[in-house]
């Protein structure tokens, strides 16, 4: 009973808002559908329902679908495991690919303004929002591109981090942005004097702007990006589609409360990044024993600080959680070491070092950031990718092993500037 031609079908669930839409083409037109329910915490029960109910109106099977796409964050975590396992299920059912698409840029499409960069921030709770950034590129498909992947910030870090970037965003351009997202609803103190929607404010760095409208992914902005992605033959297998996110950890385990710790980790003493000093040292190297099979030595540390590196210390209630080291070159900010303690790991000092990494790098007007990374290290690598790092190459027996045995090492890359896709 299916019809001719290619029918995708897309789900969104990173906020409160369950919806599916359905994307249809004959190569000739399209036909977008789409069904919508906000009720927060009812995505398991109304998702497939509402796919079945607009596959009938259609007139399709589930037999007939070429893909499936999912909005994968970042947002809710509940409603991205929702959308991420409905379209795994399905996708395995049927023998088909997953498309998994940024819902923060799904949001950015749904704006009809005409400035040329688009910031989205959406509510992350506590006091935090989602960020991303897209520009206008007449050779995207879709119209906009990436131009800084999706960070967690806190709400009085929105404003200085716009503005310190814009620049770079903007490419030479007018550094005009116009900021959209549910976030600005939920925290309407966050862009201070301009608190009107349609209010724009110009710096006297140059910088314009623009509020827009609290706008949310939707499941038919997700389905046009998805499309695009499926012309290209970006997509996924089933196994490897996963929700993105962007938070270390939004609260503590069973486990971890019998052992006292409790609360939200997030309302922990406020991280203090400053400079590593001569003091700071040993302690350093401490933590770099504890965590490291081959640590670098307080000479090393000593070393590094005496070549002009740049070096930092994580505090919290004045006592050192971690560190990072970074060396500047000519063309690229190369991360040398970042550690935490093992009692402070999945806490966010590990993410606020790198973004303060990253912060030094674009200060210095750098494109992009590069490490190394053990291949056997799975919880770096999940880190490292889940904050914009892809890998771009190898270097051959690059660590020490046990006994007489080499690792190779896994080269990994942030771009940091404009342009970035």
């Amino acid at each position: 009973m299916g019809t001719a031609g290619h029918h995708l079908l897309a789900l969104e669930t990173s906020s409160s808002v369950c919806g599916v839409a359905l994307l249809s083409s004959d190569g000739q037109a399209f036909r977008l559908r789409s069904l919508s329910h906000d009720a927060t915490g009812e995505h398991a029960e109304r998702l497939l329902p509402m796919v079945d109910e607009l596959l009938e109106q259609a007139g399709l099977r589930r037999a007939d679908l070429d893909a499936i796409a999912f909005g994968q964050g970042p947002g809710g975590f509940t409603g991205l495991r929702v959308a991420c396992g409905v379209a795994q299920g399905m996708a395995f059912a049927l023998g088909l690919p997953v498309i998994p698409v940024v819902s923060l840029h799904a949001a950015a499409l749904r704006d009809d303004g005409d400035e040329p960069i688009r910031a989205v921030v959406q509510d992350a709770r506590m006091s935090e929002v989602y960020a991303a950034v897209y520009g206008k590129a007449a050779d995207h498909p879709s119209g906009w591109h990436t131009l800084h992947e999706p960070v967690l910030l806190d709400v009085s870090d929105v404003l200085p981090w716009v503005r310190r970037q814009a620049r770079h965003w903007a490419r030479g351009n007018t550094p005009a942005v116009k900021l959209l997202g549910d976030a600005l609803e939920a925290y309407p103190q966050m862009l201070g004097e301009v608190a009107v929607a349609d209010a724009s404010r110009a710096f006297d760095d140059g910088v314009i702007l623009r509020r827009g409208g609290p706008l949310r992914a939707c499941a038919e902005t997700v389905a046009q990006l998805a499309w695009h992605a499926f012309q290209r033959g970006h997509t996924v297998p089933p196994h490897q589609a996963a929700p993105l996110y962007v938070r270390d950890k939004v609260a503590y385990t069973t486990a971890e409360r019998e052992q006292g710790r409790g609360g939200n980790p997030k309302a922990r003493p406020a991280l203090a990044i400053r400079g590593m000093t001569e003091a700071d040292i040993d302690e350093a190297a401490a933590i770099e024993s504890a965590v490291q099979s081959f640590p670098w030595t307080s000479g090393n540390f000593r070393d590094a600080l005496q070549a002009g590196y740049g070096a930092w210390v994580a505090c919290e209630g004045g006592r050192i959680q971690g560190f990072a080291l970074t060396m500047f070159a000519p063309d690229v900010a190369h991360l040398l070491l970042i550690a935490v303690r093992p009692d402070a790991q999945r806490s966010g000092v590990g993410h606020g070092l790198l973004r303060h990494c990253e912060g030094q790098a674009l200060a210095r007007g750098l494109p992009a950031l590069i490490l190394e990374v053990r291949p056997s290290n799975a919880q770096a690598l999940a880190f490292y990718r889940n904050r914009g790092f892809s890998q771009i190459g190898m270097r051959k027996d690059y660590y020490p092993k046990d006994r007489n045995a080499r690792e190779d090492a896994l080269v990994m890359e942030k771009k940091l500037g404009a342009g970035h896709v």
